[in-house]
């Protein structure tokens, strides 16, 4: 009733995609998405690290997959969370604080650790923002400032939350992991640098993105 609703609303930012059976787009993100989930598992240095870090994400395809036809989201949405979840992929197939593209960085910064994961959990509120905001217009009919805020908001208490099952998995599920799992590399603050990238990369696309309607809008 929700998205019936909503639909009745004049649309922001978020043209309907195609049927799936025309829409080559999202044929070619599924494909990419299947070929590099079984490269990173048939590759990764170690499965059962990269089993648990990707328990959510085959979950969450499904169920892209299966709204599909009830409740469809834009082209630019779907290429977002694609981006995401190849982010994440390449991060688990070597654990995240061995990864070899934050090696790189590492050796050509000079920084004191791998960043990668710092680079994903950035990724998540900087690619995800627009996602989580064009579910918050198209189901709960969400306008105005809650468009804008709400995401933000979901990008820290996502975070938060990812942290505690990091906490779970590694130190009351699966202690032999400990530390692998949840990637620290010996930094007190981890988890609160997580939380607050993710925040920062949530506010940064809302911001564009309110910008840029509010700059579309005057031109009208």
């Amino acid at each position: 009733m929700a998205f019936r609703l909503a639909s009745l609303f004049p649309d922001p930012d978020y043209p309907a995609p195609q049927p799936f059976r025309q829409n080559l787009l999202l044929k070619m993100h599924l494909a990419i998405f299947i070929l590099f989930w079984l490269f990173t598992g048939a590759t990764a240095t170690d499965f059962i690290n990269w089993t648990l870090e990707n328990s959510l994400t085959i979950p969450a395809v499904v169920l892209l997959i299966y709204f599909y036809r009830k409740l469809p989201f834009s082209n630019t949405t779907y290429t977002l969370i694609l981006l995401f979840l190849l982010l994440h992929l390449y991060g688990s197939q070597n654990a995240y604080a061995k990864n070899p593209f934050g090696f790189w960085l590492q050796e050509q910064f000079g920084t004191s650790r791998n960043h990668y994961d710092r680079i994903v959990h950035f990724s998540f509120g900087f690619l995800l923002a627009y996602p989580m905001q064009e579910v918050l217009y198209k189901v709960f009919g969400q306008r105005n400032w809650p468009l804008y805020l709400i995401p933000v908001e979901l990008a820290l208490s996502l975070s938060a939350f990812y942290e505690i099952v990091e906490w779970l998995v590694a130190d009351v599920f699966f202690p032999k992991l400990g530390m692998q799992f949840i990637g620290a590399q010996g930094d007190v603050w981890d988890s609160q640098k997580d939380m607050f990238l993710a925040t920062l990369g949530g506010f940064i696309t809302m911001l564009y993105v309110l910008l840029r309607r509010k700059f579309r809008s005057k031109k009208r």
